[in-house]
């Protein structure tokens, strides 16, 4: 069990606050982390696997000229899928990750292992952070879970959540 993870569903706990996530190359085991510790349902909303374009703009709303001009693996579309998911699920809080989980470069020519990760909360100004991680393609999943517990409980401690 992650302990980030049990520090981030204490604290929304006590805040009343409610998590929803916006997944692509992680595929869900953002989701599985938080929701591996105990009392989770108490804290947490949701979570939105949009894996596709597709899926991005038809079920968060991210515009399509947001994905055009920056592609899906880029800091803006990280950062609308936060903004997106706290509107969509309802949410307090809200944290997406989008990247290139490899072995390869993506059609846009990003390497594996960048991957980009936003939060966001209703009233205050969305963070986004880029990252660029080694190894095969589980690593490179597991690293950014890793990474986006860390910056979810780093942004609730700086609002005052923790």
């Amino acid at each position: 069990m992650h302990q980030e993870a049990v520090k981030i569903v204490k604290a929304l706990t006590r805040a009343g606050a409610r998590l929803a996530l916006a997944e692509s190359c992680t595929g869900g085991m953002l989701a599985s982390a938080i929701t591996d510790v105990t009392g989770a349902s108490l804290c947490f909303e949701a979570a939105l696997i949009t894996y596709s374009n597709r899926a991005k703009t038809s079920v968060l709303g991210v515009p399509e000229g947001v994905l055009k001009q920056f592609g899906a693996v880029s800091g803006p579309v990280a950062e609308v899928m936060a903004e997106r998911a706290l509107v969509v699920l309802g949410a307090d809080v809200a944290c997406s990750v989008t990247g290139v989980a490899g072995p390869g470069q993506d059609t846009d020519g990003n390497p594996a292992g960048l991957v980009y990760i936003a939060c966001s909360m209703k009233g205050h100004k969305t963070e986004t952070r880029s990252y660029s991680f080694s190894g095969d393609r589980r690593a490179v999943r597991e690293d950014a879970v890793d990474n986006a517990l860390s910056f979810i409980a780093e942004y609730l401690a700086k609002r005052g959540i923790e």
